[in-house]
């Protein structure tokens, strides 16, 4: 996908989480729309954000 980082094994873009999180929609919507991503690949992207949030704002 051009360099697009996406859910491994799947065409679906990792930034369609995010869109779908910071938009009106939940997690399960997310996950209903996009079938192809388990339910565990998108909670692990969203804690890894999470990580990489925190340990930038200790280090700062």
């Amino acid at each position: 996908m051009s360099g697009v980082p996406c859910f491994r094994g799947t065409r679906v873009p990792v930034q369609n989480l995010f869109d779908y999180i910071t938009g009106q929609s939940s997690l399960s919507d997310f996950l209903e729309d996009f079938p192809s991503v388990p339910r565990d690949t998108a909670i692990a992207v969203l804690e890894a954000a999470k990580q990489h949030l925190l340990a930038d704002a200790l280090a700062s």
